[in-house]
């Protein structure tokens, strides 16, 4: 059983890691669309409607796929008063505790993500903007982030567990 969330800890460390790296260059992309933006607006007098919509739509996907990657790296705040004066087991089971509200907030988060989803696909949904883009595509990516996120969370907890009975997961 241990080598099997082993492989699952790993696994879920790779794919986190490999599309996390891959989401920071939609910094740049939006970037690049920002400036287009700027300079048709400027150069040309021509305003572009679908800049804005767009550029949310890719910091949203930035951020979400990109979440689990930095709790991967422990990069989310964290409030600690106390936290830093425990032992590492201490924290691993303070982590491991804690970690489970926010799985339950994540399980909630994609059931409402899968749902709005679905609805978007099932009558193509569009936004109420001047562009009008469909909305399925950010969902679609928002709910994988979300997944992600999730299952990152179930890794960290796994990896605090095993932290926490003396024998951590390498």
């Amino acid at each position: 059983m241990e080598a099997a969330i082993g492989k699952f800890v790993r696994g879920v460390d790779v794919t986190n890691r490999v599309i996390g790296r891959l989401a920071m260059y939609l910094f740049f992309v939006m970037g690049a669309i920002l400036l287009y933006s700027t300079l048709s607006r400027v150069l040309f007098g021509v305003p572009v409607n679908w800049v804005l919509e767009m550029s949310q739509f890719l910091l949203s996907a930035y951020y979400l796929l990109g979440g689990a990657y930095v709790l991967q790296l422990g990069g989310h705040v964290r409030m600690d008063l106390f936290y830093d004066r425990l032992s590492a087991r201490k924290r691993a089971v303070t982590d491991a505790f804690t970690i489970l509200f926010v799985i339950f907030y994540l399980v909630v988060l994609l059931a409402g993500g899968i749902s709005s989803t679905n609805y978007a696909i099932k009558y193509n949904q569009v936004n109420y903007s001047a562009w009008s883009p469909v909305l399925w595509p950010v969902k679609v990516v928002m709910t994988i982030g979300v997944f992600l996120m999730l299952l990152q969370c179930v890794a960290t907890f796994f990896r605090d567990l095993a932290i926490a009975r003396g024998k951590p997961i390498e």
